[in-house]
């Protein structure tokens, strides 16, 4: 069973994701991020802008896309379908649906924003992880 974490209390989930994905990058972790394709967008431009003296590589990846043997490397993906991509030990979520499949990963990590319709959706998540006989980490985080 996966290690699951939730940051909650999130101001900007986006930035948040940013500086995760950065860490995530610099330890050498194979990352798959899911959630609306919308929200994935703008995280893919985001990581191009968000720091003025570092990119952080990545791939987007379509929901009918399949994975290019060309960015098989590629340690950090931003996929509509997470199921798309292999070999990833870490799966992050922005959408408010549970993810399919969440046990073939060894961590998944759930950020959770301030909104009172994310609060609840995050509430429904975190039922599904302890129905499933898991025990998630909150990391609320707070405000400055």
């Amino acid at each position: 069973m996966p290690r699951v974490d939730f940051h909650t209390g999130l101001d900007d989930k986006l930035a948040y994701a940013c500086r995760l994905l950065r860490k995530a990058s610099r330890g050498g972790s194979r990352v798959v991020v899911t959630g609306a394709p919308g929200l994935l967008t703008r995280l893919d431009s985001l990581l191009w802008t968000f720091d003025v003296a570092e990119f952080v590589a990545h791939a987007r990846l379509g929901a009918d896309q399949a994975m290019p043997a060309h960015l098989a490397r590629t340690t950090i993906w931003l996929a509509d379908t997470p199921a798309g991509v292999a070999d990833c030990a870490v799966l992050v979520n922005l959408g408010p649906e549970p993810v399919p499949d969440f046990e073939r990963y060894e961590r998944v990590i759930e950020l959770v924003a301030e909104p009172a319709d994310e609060v609840a959706a995050g509430r429904l998540r975190w039922r599904q992880y302890v129905g499933a006989g898991i025990t998630p980490n909150n990391h609320p985080q707070a405000r400055a």
